[in-house]
């Protein structure tokens, strides 16, 4: 009997159908439930509802501030998200749900005819349920698209250096134009370093220069890319250079920025987490680098991976979602080399950690707290043992108990039984992880913003930089001191500062409170 259950299984676990399971987990079981995170998803939220009330389609602002992070095509599709289904947290991430469907499908259909039987659908799930993939994809942030466009774009460049044809040309320089519009030159960057590699690697740099300098393949980028860089920049001139390319393209590589900094190992440490539950794969397919010796997808997928690697170790701002632009090749190669993994003990005991730590959070968070000095992440920490209760804990017993199953269901081949527990991990983290930890990080800001919407008085935001109160509140919020008066959102630790006042709201370090006159 259970030799016939896995083989059934094992056979469900080729076919495309596992592909969308692993999507709907991932990207939209739960996706409104949560409260928005700040600092990011509340920046762009906030853009976006801010986008729609002035009826300003080519400039971001964030509480009255014209804002030079990104570029536009986020903003735009959030705008016609809300617009359609509301301004809410499911409105607002629908795009990235969307964008990393699209990204799974991506891998999908290219790895399908390129891989052995079931390695296919192995790179598609993998990909989906990856964690780093997994959260991304479920952030009203501009990463998921972004990663959309890239993998689309280094796929066909792969297709043309297969079999060069012009529409596969042109469909690179339509991604990259995409790119352009989502996030900035990275997405350029990396197609034209990876080819050259590539290209230089078989001593074929002509064919490169050829691509490169393609006129028809330029028109398509710009038509696609360039209109909204020309009217930004004729409505801002240079501040738009100096705060988009200087400060946020330049400035992230060259120097830290809002405290990111690591070390050259930073990524060597995070990548495992990345691809969690498959870090066995992944060390499976490490080992196997030493035999790329002929030319091939195989090194092209290194190289892309590599190149990624190396430039954002060496960059001054870290964050653990920029590997993500090479993250794409490593999970192919990983599906490709994953089939070989035998040992159980290395398939398995990093999910198990992973469910072990998520097990014993309450304990971890409540040591965090007796140790914490700073009263305003102190008071954050304090309502854990709320969200973090007896339901988080048999949610998680659940979950472990799971994984430890197809750990000792040996008739199931590691990377098979692997592809389960990306689909397990995915729910945790989207019906219990998430929301606990989104309940006492940002379920104090959001019944603060919800209380705002109702106050007929002026609203302030003064040393806090949580956007997402705006979003909440639906009104612009200036950033500065309060006035008699008004009505003000701060941290706790800053409300003996504001001399008279009436406390309206206190919670999780969060505090509503109306200035009184002298």
């Amino acid at each position: 009997m259970v030799k016939m259950m896995s083989e059934r299984l094992s056979a469900w676990l080729e076919r495309d159908s596992w592909v969308v399971v692993a999507v709907l987990a991932a990207f939209f079981v739960n996706l409104g439930g949560v409260p928005l995170f700040d600092l990011d998803e509340g920046f762009f939220s906030a853009s976006t509802m801010e986008m729609l009330q002035r009826g300003d389609f080519i400039t971001t602002y964030v509480n009255g501030a014209p804002e030079f992070h990104k570029p536009i095509l986020i903003y735009w599709l959030q705008a016609l998200s809300v617009s359609i289904v509301g301004l809410n947290e499911w409105g607002l991430r629908l795009p990235s749900a969307l964008a990393a469907s699209a990204w799974v499908y991506a891998v999908l259909v290219f790895a399908r005819p390129r891989l052995a039987r079931g390695g296919g659908v192995a790179a598609a799930v993998m990909t989906a349920t990856a964690l780093a993939v997994m959260l991304i994809g479920r952030a009203s942030t501009a990463d998921a698209l972004l990663n959309l466009w890239i993998t689309l774009a280094m796929l066909d460049a792969w297709r043309h250096i297969e079999r060069p044809q012009p529409t596969t040309l042109y469909r690179v320089y339509l991604w990259m134009g995409l790119g352009m519009l989502t996030k900035g030159p990275v997405a350029v960057a990396i197609p034209f370093v990876v080819t050259l590699f590539y290209y230089a690697s078989v001593r074929d740099v002509g064919a490169w220069l050829r691509a490169v300098f393609n006129p028809i393949g330029w028109v398509v980028f710009l038509v696609v890319a360039a209109p909204w860089y020309v009217l930004i920049y004729l409505e801002h001139g240079q501040a738009f250079i100096d705060g988009f390319f200087l400060t946020h393209n330049v400035g992230r590589f060259t120097d830290t920025m809002e405290g990111h900094g690591g070390q050259l190992y930073y990524y060597l440490v995070a990548l495992p987490f990345i691809v969690m539950p498959f870090t066995g794969p992944l060390l499976r397919a490490v080992a196997r680098v030493g035999e790329v010796r002929q030319p091939g997808m195989e090194r092209f997928l290194w190289l892309w991976f590599g190149f990624v690697f190396v430039v954002f170790s060496l960059s001054g701002t870290q964050l653990p979602h920029y590997m993500l632009y090479g993250t794409t090749p490593l999970l192919v190669l990983m599906a490709r080399h994953g089939a070989g993994l035998r040992s159980r003990w290395l398939a398995f005991v990093p999910p198990l950690l992973l469910m072990t730590i998520f097990l014993f959070l309450p304990e971890i968070v409540a040591i965090a707290a007796e140790q914490e000095r700073n009263v305003f992440i102190k008071a954050i920490l304090s309502r854990a043992d709320e969200a973090l209760d007896i339901g988080y804990r048999i949610g998680i017993a659940l979950a472990l108990l799971c994984v430890l199953a197809l750990a000792l269901l040996r008739r199931l081949p590691p990377l098979r039984a692997l592809l389960v527990v990306g689909v397990i991990q995915a729910l945790a983290v989207a019906l219990v992880v998430g929301p606990a930890v989104a309940e006492v990080q940002q379920g104090p800001i959001k019944r603060a913003g919800l209380m705002a919407r109702t106050l007929q008085e002026p609203v302030v935001m003064w040393g806090l930089d949580m956007p997402s109160f705006t979003v909440y509140r639906q009104v612009v919020t200036p950033e500065r001191a309060p006035q008699p008066g008004e009505v003000v959102v701060t941290r706790i630790n800053r409300v003996e500062r504001l001399g008279p006042h009436e406390i309206l709201f206190n919670q999780g370090g969060i505090v509503l409170a109306r200035v009184l006159p002298q």
